[in-house]
This record gives structure tokens, sequence and C-alpha cells, in this order.
């Protein structure tokens, strides 16, 4: 490309030092590609960030204000020459997108990373979004979802007419950075959650399961949970209320998780809504199998009985059942889960994707 392009990515994702965690890694190796192939990239955040590869980013803050709001002011202000403009975990068909339109010609790619809720929308939100998608899908030129489930969720939120203009571009990890556990335990293993701490992830419900466990395991097994939330002090006083102490442990935000994994035989992920994990990424790449949910896109990651054990949300009977079979060795994964992470979901393969799709006006 001789004629250099000028970028502009939107994310609605504040940057935290002691939460780095793979869409660091996707953010700083795109800008690098970018920069390599004489594209420039304007980064719109809420905050600004040094660390990491944060401080080699040419980043505009919205402090802490709606990114959207502040990046129609820049562009009425500066207007600046962009070809593209990405957006990420920013709502789709919103009247932004018909102002963006408004004072661009950029082509505009939105990358939904947006969970959806267990049983689905209430009535009045569903119309609200055909609506949405009737009157200002059109402004969007092209729609990635993160999974195959992400990418039906658009359309069915929206509308059937974006169906030419969605597709998958999965998430994607460097297992190279992520340390590797050469072995697992056969029983007695040890379980790790890292996850932000919200209601939606399901904990509430792992902390129930441990309670239905037979005394003997409930006296040995542990937990450590990495993250942290909201919810908080809500998971802490289910736990006491069980009087399980003694199982869980708060670890709290850990800048290395790509070493942590490895110390664990199994993830324990009891999420009720997901997109399309990059924890449960990272938990296969450093060989370390997991149980999870059979929501959003994990069952496109994990496949139970090979690389992890898949069940239904909410169901505490069916992940006690797990639990207890796993801590016993009855339940067993022998596979390398490592490998498959490396052949299909490779922070260089997703960090390729999406420059694609700069590659045409």
């Amino acid at each position: 490309m001789k004629n250099k392009k000028k970028i502009a990515i939107l994310c609605n994702y504040i940057l935290l030092p002691e939460r780095v965690g793979g869409m660091d890694h996707f953010f700083w190796k795109f800008d690098a590609t970018c920069k390599a192939n004489n594209i420039q990239v304007d980064w719109f955040f809420p905050n600004r960030a040094q660390h990491g590869e944060y401080s080699s980013l040419t980043i505009f803050d919205s402090n802490h204000q709606s990114v959207e709001s502040f990046f129609l002011d820049f562009c009425v202000q500066n207007r600046p020459d962009y070809t593209h403009v990405v957006t990420h975990f920013v709502e789709l068909c919103t009247p932004f997108f018909k102002r963006l339109k408004l004072l661009s010609e950029a082509k505009v790619i939105a990358i939904d990373h947006n969970p959806r809720p267990i049983k689905g929308y209430p009535l009045k939100k569903k119309i609200e979004k055909k609506v949405k998608g009737f009157l200002y899908s059109k402004y969007i030129d092209e729609l990635i979802g993160v999974s195959n489930y992400t990418v039906e969720e658009i359309i069915n939120d929206f509308g059937f007419q974006l169906r030419s203009k969605t597709k998958t571009i999965y998430n994607g990890v460097i297992s190279k950075d992520i340390k590797a556990r050469s072995n697992r335990a056969l029983n007695r293993p040890t379980f790790l959650v890292a996850s932000h701490l919200r209601e939606s992830k399901g904990i509430q419900d792992l902390i129930v399961a441990v309670q239905y466990l037979p005394l003997e395991i409930k006296n040995e097994i542990k937990i450590d949970i990495y993250g942290d939330g909201p919810y908080k002090n809500q998971l802490i006083e289910k736990i006491k209320k069980y009087q399980l102490e003694d199982c869980f442990s708060f670890k709290g935000n850990q800048s290395n998780l790509n070493e942590i994994f490895s110390q664990y035989d199994y993830m324990l992920q009891p999420t009720h809504m997901e997109c399309f994990s990059l924890s449960i990424l990272e938990s296969l790449a450093a060989n370390v199998p997991v149980i999870t949910t059979n929501v959003g896109g994990n069952e496109e990651a994990v496949v139970d009985g090979s690389n992890g054990y898949v069940f239904k949300a909410k169901d505490t009977i069916a992940l006690t059942a797990i639990l207890e079979e796993v801590f016993l060795g009855k339940k067993k994964i022998h596979a390398n889960t490592r490998i498959a992470i490396e052949d299909k979901f490779s922070l260089e393969k997703m960090v390729n994707e999406h420059f694609a799709l700069l590659l045409n006006k």
C-alpha cells in the first residue's frame, strides 16, 4: 500500500494495568501490524494508559465519558480523513452510526463482543432492536461476531437484512506466551476461576454446587478465584452462609494469568452469558481443561469429554456431579488441550483476519 491509510478504532474498554488480557494483546499486535503496513491508527478509549505497549499507541481518551460522543465531537472539530472506523464493545445499530456517516465517508466496521441474556431479551427489547436494525443497520458496512453464536444473535436481534454483511472472526490468544501444564492430577485436582465478578458469570452457582458435594470432598476441594468486580461481596456472603470458607480463596486481579493457569488442573466457568471467552482459550492453551456452560460460543471451543465438560447454565446439580466425578478421578481429560488452540484460535490468525477487513474500502 503506497498511500498511507488512516483509521480510527473506538473501544468502550477501560485500560487497567492490573487486568491485562487477550484484548490488550490484540490491540497491541493489531496496531503494530497496521504500522508495518503504513496504516496510521487513532485509538479512542475511555482512558489513557502506559502499561504494556499502550505507550506506543496514539490514544485519544474520552475521560471516561461516552467514547461515541467524544469521537463525534472529535470528527466535527478535526475533520480527520479516515478510510475506516472500527468499533469494539460499542452498542450496535444506534443513532451514533447514522451521525458518524454524516460526518465521514469512512467504511464502518462494528465488532460485537456483547453477550446475550440466557433467556433472551424481553419482548419490548426485541422490538426495539428490530426497529433499530431497520433504522440504523444501513450505516454499518460490516458486522463482525466473535463466534458463530454471536453472528446468529446479531441477525436475530437486528434483522435478516444483515446476513450478507456479517461474518465470524474468532478471538485468539498467544499460546507461546502461556505457560503449559505438562501433566494433570488424575484425582483430587486443583481448580481455578478466572472471571470478572458479576452475577452473570454464575459463580454463585458454583458455590451452591460445592455445597451439594459429599462432606469428604468439601473437606478437600480447593477453588481459587482470580478477578474482581461488583458481585464479590455477595459471593463472600454466600460462601459464609454455606460455611465453605476453606473451599474458596479470592486472589484478586493478577496480571500474569498466562503463567498462573498452568498451576491448576481445571478451570471452572459457570457463566450465564458469553460471546466467546478469551479466558477459556487461555486456559485451554495452558493445557488446562475447562468445565463450563452451554451458553454463547462456549461449545465452539469446548467439546464435552474431549477438552473439558459442558453443562446447562444454572444447573447446579449437573455441576455438582461433574465436580464429584472429576475430583474422584471417575472423569478424566487425557488430551493435550493446547494443540487445537494453536491451530484454530491463535492471536496471529485473529489479527490477520481483522487486518484483512482494512484492505477494501
